[in-house]
């Protein structure tokens, strides 16, 4: 006699076979139903809910309540759905075992049968479901979802209870997003399903990297700096504005590591143009307004608030000795977030152009490396990094367009972008040629150390 006849007789005389499968049915369908439900408001957004609530849409109130507390009713939902899931398998289980016995036929078949149906009907069909309609399943399962709330709440709280007391860490963090990482993840998965443009996605990340980047990486180096000295005239000034193509220019006592202020373009043209004749011979010190001055370690994120909350357009970066390291303006941070931006002043050059008479022409902001490359030279490269560095510090002083030096076996030759005053946008770099040998000996030991000032 077959040991397990007893059980499974026992099993069948309570409730039919059909009817057992039948509530299994039911369970599974109603776990589907708190799938779908928990994938649905794992996307919806509290924030769209509530402006749902204010059009008057039907159920979008009970959404909108849901979404308010979406931690506590993920946590019923998964109760639910474990509840059904564990009971329909458990009915599966009295009628395998009614059918085969007990046995490891029967446990194979309500495994097998059970996971197959979890796995479709619970797990991947109601959750694609619920993403793809969020909001529409949101609104229909929300009535529902609440007053499920108020019947299994306390058996739900009971268990976070029991499980926050046995597991390590503080719990279900606030927001869908546990680090800044996940968030950037988040928008590259958005670009890869075309929800957001390839040029969206670099700008939001550069949104997230201003924090990490200081004014001295954005701002226009000393170097590059158009400025006018205090003593100059509006008029002066005014020829300046119109060459350089900017609005705002600093103004220097001394030296470019004395900023006095900040001159303004349209304060210049109200001044000259009222008709009064010796406006133009007014000095700029009388005219300029004060500067703004921040250090060059300062974060870019907070420098753009600042100059927001102040209406600053240009501020003066300081390094840690007091002096002048450059400039920023509004313009150099927002390039940071959307690229490069150029108008009809601006001449778009390439990085390295090679000529047909053998020499090159690279940006001053080429690395010294790179032209090293080039050449196949070894540059020095330990006190600066560019061209138009290693231009002024073989010079000893600012260059201007038309300096020329020697160094490493080439010859550079500093070139200026027309209306830019002191600005070295390109540098023409040949191979030096050997001096050539003067019979008599060195009768003029001076003479090129002569012609290189003359040249610059």
């Amino acid at each position: 006699m077959d040991p397990s006849a007893p059980l499974a007789q026992g099993a069948a005389a309570g409730l039919p076979d059909l009817q057992l499968i039948g509530y299994a049915v039911v369970l599974v369908l109603l776990a589907g139903l708190a799938s779908m439900t928990d994938a649905a408001l794992a996307t919806v957004s509290s924030a769209r809910a509530a402006e749902m609530e204010r059009e008057g849409q039907r159920g979008a109130a009970a959404l909108a309540a849901v979404a308010g507390d979406v931690v506590r009713h993920l946590n019923l939902l998964l109760l639910l759905r474990l509840l059904c899931e564990l009971t329909a398998t458990t009915l599966v289980a009295l009628v395998a075992v009614d059918s085969w016995g007990v046995g490891w036929r029967a446990a194979l078949v309500t495994a097998g049968a059970m996971t197959l149906v979890s796995f479709v009907v619970v797990g991947v069909a109601p959750r694609t479901v619920g993403r793809q309609h969020a909001y529409a399943v949101g609104k229909a399962t929300a009535p529902l979802v609440r007053w499920i709330g108020r019947v299994l709440n306390p058996l739900a709280s009971l268990l976070i209870l029991i499980g926050n007391a046995v597991t390590p860490g503080k719990g279900f963090p606030e927001g869908p997003f546990g680090s800044q990482v996940e968030l950037r993840e988040l928008v590259d998965l958005a670009e890869q399903r075309g929800v957001v443009e390839h040029g969206e996605r670099e700008m939001i990340h550069s949104v997230f990297a201003l924090g990490d980047t200081i004014a001295r990486e954005v701002m226009v180096p000393r170097t590059e700096m158009v400025w006018i000295e205090a003593p100059k005239t509006l008029q002066q000034a005014l020829f300046l504005f119109l060459r350089s193509g900017f609005s705002r220019i600093p103004v220097i006592g001394e030296s470019v590591d004395d900023v006095l202020g900040v001159l303004y373009l349209k304060d210049v043209v109200r001044r000259t143009q009222n008709g009064d004749p010796a406006a133009s011979a007014v000095a700029v010190a009388e005219l300029m307004r004060s500067a703004t001055f921040v250090p060059e370690s300062k974060p870019v994120d907070d420098l753009l608030s600042e100059m927001q909350a102040a209406r600053t357009h240009l501020v003066i970066v300081v390094d840690e000795y007091g002096g002048t390291a450059g400039l920023v303006t509004i313009e150099d941070i927002l390039e940071e977030i959307v690229g490069e931006i150029t108008d009809e002043y601006d001449v778009e050059r390439p990085p390295v152009e090679h000529l047909d008479d053998g020499a090159v022409r690279v940006t001053a902001r080429l690395p010294i490396e790179d032209l090293g490359e080039i050449f196949g030279v070894e540059l020095p490269a330990d006190e600066v990094e560019t061209v138009g560095g290693l231009l002024a510090q073989t010079l000893g002083r600012v260059p201007i367009p038309g300096a020329t030096v020697d160094v490493g076996g080439l010859h550079l030759i500093a070139e200026g972008t027309t209306g830019r005053r002191n600005r070295i946008d390109s540098v023409l770099v040949r191979r030096a040629e050997p001096p050539a040998a003067e019979p008599g000996g060195d009768e003029n030991p001076d003479t090129e150390e002569s012609r290189q000032h003359a040249d610059a």
